[in-house]
């Protein structure tokens, strides 16, 4: 079975199993037409016997009446009925004698119709005529008997018959279902086994987890799913270390002219390479500031890099959020002051399984955001809350909030809104991507809420199994 396809694999499991259940119900047919053979027979042989017994019963009368007329009148034409009544008597006991076994009634009716046919030659006292008359009556009646019982016997047999075939029956029946269902188990489970290989190959390569082989048995078809999918992993595991490898070089090759450009601004500032008017000392301010702010911008580059790649690597324990955003709240008390904006945290949520340091990350620059656009004098507030499945926090603020346009790249990395922080603001445009990565890695959500004032996020985390 490992050649065989997805389709051949199912075709033949279709066909297995039609067998199975076409195997039960043609034993069930021949078994039904055996059967209605047996009862046939058994109905012809019944009305035979009944139409012979019926034809000695009107010969025996017969020939009783013409034995009686001929003692009394001697006339050779009632020797002549009787004779013929015999006759049909005899073939009718011939018919009975072919359907029943060896029966003592018809020996008995041959010798008592002997005695009444040996009457018409003298060859027996007539008291012994008269005797076989009234015998031949009874005689009947017992032979008469023995068919009833022999076409009783029969259909017993037949009834036993049916009963037997009809438990013979269902016991193939049964036998073909439970063959049947173990096929499909059988076959479902080869199938599905690699379904879930396939699967868990699938979530790791999302996950960005490229360390494991990608293996997948089954059906020819999983089989090159499986190969295709090795192939994709090994060639996303090339895509990244390329991607690593050149962001380091980019930034390596960035860093090493820039050093110089910044030293030689240092060294005209200084005066070293001699005195600088106003127009060039403003000129040489202005070049500075652009070189550190590139310098910056491509730190930063590298540290979302880095955020990306620790993202997939998580330290997951029972957290405590209120506790952690107790904390945060804390460090960022400075800049708040600064700005001379409240945090107010309020609500409660239960622990989440989280890697501590890397959630502290997340609400510290979602927190820090909401500090940089707030206005002077303003709050903003974080609310804790849960529901059956998630533990929530709100993080709300009275800035300018995010246009409805924007709402959707608001956590792309490097995207600036156009509405911006009452105070000039240094952002680089990554703290809410980062708030994403580190979220969405735990199995959450960071989205925008609906405000009709400021901006409103809200983090969504799963609940610690513990917790319920």
């Amino acid at each position: 079975m490992p050649h065989l396809s997805f389709r051949s694999t199912l075709f033949i499991t279709v066909l297995l199993i039609a067998g199975a259940l076409g195997a039960a119900a043609g034993s069930g047919w021949m078994m039904l037409q055996d059967f209605a053979l047996a009862s046939r027979q058994a109905g012809v042989s019944a009305l035979k016997l009944s139409a012979a017994m019926q034809q000695i019963d009107e010969r025996s009368a017969d020939m009783e009446r013409s034995a009686r007329q001929y003692a009394v009148l001697q006339a050779p034409a009632l020797r002549e009925r009787f004779d013929e009544a015999y006759e049909q008597a005899q073939t009718a006991l011939v018919d009975i004698e072919a359907e029943l076994p060896v029966s003592a009634a018809t020996t008995q009716w041959l010798e008592r119709a002997g005695r009444l046919a040996a009457g018409f030659e003298q060859t027996v006292p007539p008291t012994d005529a008269v005797d076989a008359e009234s015998d031949l009556a009874s005689v009947n009646d017992r032979l008469a008997a023995a068919v009833r019982s022999h076409i009783d016997q029969r259909n017993t047999t037949l009834l036993d018959t049916l009963e037997r075939s009809r438990d013979r029956l269902a016991l193939q029946m049964l036998a073909a279902v439970v063959l049947a269902m173990l096929l499909a188990l059988a076959i479902g489970w080869w199938i599905l086994r690699p379904l879930k290989h396939v699967e868990r190959a699938i979530t790791r390569l999302g996950e960005g987890s490229f360390a494991l082989p990608v293996a997948v048995s089954g059906p020819a078809d999983l089989r090159q799913l499986g190969d295709r999918l090795e192939w994709l992993r090994q060639r996303m595991a090339e895509l990244e270390t390329h991607r690593n490898r050149v962001l380091r070089h980019v930034s390596h090759e960035l860093k090493t002219p820039l050093a110089s450009l910044r030293e030689g601004i240092a060294l005209m500032q200084d005066g070293v390479l001699g005195g600088l008017n106003v127009e060039q000392l403003e000129v040489s301010r202005i070049l500075d500031t652009n070189a550190r702010a590139l310098q910056e911008r491509i730190e930063q580059l590298i540290g979302y890099n880095a955020t990306q790649f620790d993202a997939q690597h998580l330290d997951l324990r029972p957290t405590a959020l209120r506790a952690l955003v107790r904390d945060v709240t804390a460090d960022l008390k400075l800049q708040a002051m600064v700005k001379d904006v409240q945090i107010n945290v309020s609500g409660y949520a239960p622990p989440v399984r989280g890697d501590a340091a890397k959630l502290r990350i997340a609400l510290s620059n979602l927190i820090s955001n909401g500090i940089a656009f707030s206005p002077h004098g303003g709050t903003v507030r974080l609310e804790l809350s849960a529901d059956e499945q998630n533990a929530r926090i709100d993080c709300i603020d009275e800035g300018p909030g995010v246009a409805p346009d924007e709402v959707d790249r608001i956590f792309e990395p490097f995207f600036r809104g156009t509405r911006r922080a009452p105070r000039p603001d240094k952002g680089n445009g990554l703290g809410l991507a980062i708030v994403r990565e580190f979220i969405a890695a735990h199995g959450g959500t960071a989205c925008v809420m609906p405000a009709d004032r400021g901006a409103h996020f809200r983090i969504e985390l799963p609940h610690a199994p513990q917790a319920v």
